[in-house]
């Protein structure tokens, strides 16, 4: 970029880079929490993402750092596996993704059906909120969603006696300052965030009123907060729980990133992004927070709308945006502590919240029922059991909707104007799982008829319904039948497989 033109976009680019550090920096600690480990693991991530990832990503205007959308299954992996793993996990996630850019695979990961991501966020949402609430009352949540559920109303008999109702009272508050202010914030101070006002104003009246509540740690010096990966622990990779632990993290991270890359390019009129580029920048990123044991980061489009909506037009706000959360770390930890968790757990419910579009699942309803199914039964599976048990069935749900749309068959038998002369007409694919209702169809037709079967309204057709339409025309010849398979439209080498067919005749033009 020349001087000039950097002289003339860098007043805006500072401006925006600002906006979106403050939306970033409680939302980087809330999310670490939300993890189960330290708010400074979701400072370092958030400080990748901006130095690193925002000067390497594909997409320009794009902030990256640690998301939502992954808390619940690095909290499980941490509870499982302990932290010590979660290096080794982040570090062959992040291969994959930059494997996955180098090869040019971006846009196999954007092929996810919609249905199953945004019931992923769903269930990713509710789990937040059921976990949140309990930090919200400064106690600590349990292994699952459904444990946190049927421990909430103990939580809170526990929190009424001591001084968990004040933390609670925090976390509320937090909740209703974002809300009030998304809904009658003016115009002209659209660039501050919900989240940075709702925890300051928490922090100031729990320092005021010298409320009794849990506080964020921070190490005054980062490099306390870095534990770095240890060789021997890649030795543990071999555990087959942990590498699909890692294909998870690189999947539902690359799938968030890219959704959230093509959200972005919709609100903006300027480069589009570069979906392979910005796959290896998140690899190279997932590696990097892998070796300093921070958590894993994504494409996030709360930050990145921010970053658009403040006039970001080049990569420099998100740079400049991590070297900010690197100043405030560096210089000014002793503000950090001074906010209460409660509040971070607000921001976090309040999220959670948001995760549960139920817009987007009445807007699925454009295209059928089924993936409204998909939605929900996505987020179910994902709340009763676990994240990876409910993305598979997800998946599994889509592919079972691919499968009976594929084996969807029209069968009609028309009598032709010329006597003794029929038609089978087949529309669709026809599959082995229509045989049966083919040979039912084959078993109406009179002795001594002439059947055309014209292929041409198939999109495709597969070895058993072939044979079984040859073994009716051998079987038949004796009577005078006779059974003409018109494979006008198909490819040569199916005309050749037909002409053949002994007893059957076969016409192509």
């Amino acid at each position: 970029m020349r001087a000039a033109q950097l002289k003339a976009v860098l007043p805006r680019e500072l401006l925006a880079s600002v906006v979106v550090f403050l939306v970033a920096l409680p939302l980087c600690m809330g999310i670490a929490i939300a993890s189960g480990l330290p708010p400074a693991k979701g400072l370092i991530t958030g400080i990748i993402g901006g130095l690193v990832v925002g000067f390497l990503a594909g997409s320009k205007l794009q902030v990256s750092g640690p998301a939502a959308g992954l808390a619940v299954l690095v909290f499980e992996l941490v509870r499982q596996h302990g932290v010590a793993m979660l290096g080794p996990i982040l570090l062959l996630a992040g291969l994959l993704q930059l494997l996955a850019g180098r090869f040019r695979l971006g846009c196999w990961f954007r092929v996810t059906a919609p249905a199953v991501v945004y019931g992923m966020l769903a269930g990713i949402g509710v789990l937040i909120v059921l976990s949140q609430v309990h930090v919200m009352l400064d106690a600590v949540p349990k292994p699952s969603g459904l444990d946190n559920l049927a421990a909430f109303p103990a939580a809170v008999a526990q929190a009424l006696p001591s001084f968990g109702w004040q933390a609670g009272l925090l976390g509320l508050s937090t909740i209703a300052v974002m809300w009030l202010w998304e809904k009658f914030r003016p115009h002209s101070l659209r660039f501050v965030p919900g989240a940075l006002l709702g925890v300051g104003l928490a922090t100031i009246a729990s320092l005021l009123l010298a409320l009794q509540v849990k506080r964020v740690e921070v190490p005054e010096n980062l490099a306390e907060a870095i534990d770095w990966l240890r060789p021997a622990d890649l030795l543990n990779l071999a555990d087959p729980t942990l590498l699909i632990a890692a294909f998870a993290v690189a999947f539902i991270a690359s799938a968030e990133t890219l959704l959230s890359a093509a959200a972005v390019d919709r609100m903006h009129s300027g480069e589009r992004a570069d979906f392979d580029r910005e796959l290896s920048a998140q690899g190279i990123g997932n590696m990097l927070c892998g070796l300093l044991g921070a958590l894993p980061m994504t494409g996030v489009i709360v930050r990145s709308s921010a970053n658009v909506q403040a006039g970001a037009t080049t990569r420099m706000s998100t740079i400049f945006h991590g070297l900010w959360l690197l100043l405030f770390v560096l210089l000014l930890s002793s503000v950090l502590q001074s906010i209460p968790v409660a509040s971070l757990a607000g921001v976090l419910v309040y999220t959670g919240f948001k995760l549960v579009d139920l817009k987007a699942f009445r807007g699925l309803g454009r295209y059928g029922r089924m993936p409204m199914f998909t939605y929900a039964a996505t987020a179910l599976a994902i709340i009763f059991t676990d994240l990876l048990t409910g993305v598979l069935i997800g998946f599994g749900l889509t592919l079972a909707k691919l499968a009976w749309k594929a084996s969807r068959l029209k069968i009609s038998l028309i009598d032709l104007p010329r006597d003794g002369e029929m038609e089978l007409r087949l529309v669709g694919a026809a599959t082995f799982l229509k045989v049966p209702a083919l040979t039912q169809v084959l078993g109406t037709i009179p002795p001594g008829a002439t059947v055309h079967v014209p292929l041409n309204n198939l999109s495709y057709i597969d070895h058993s319904c072939l044979e079984l339409l040859e073994e009716w025309g051998r079987a038949n010849a004796s009577k005078g039948s006779k059974l003409l398979i018109e494979s006008r439209g198909l490819k040569r080498r199916l005309e050749g497989r037909l002409r053949t067919t002994v007893g059957v005749g076969a016409a192509a033009s």
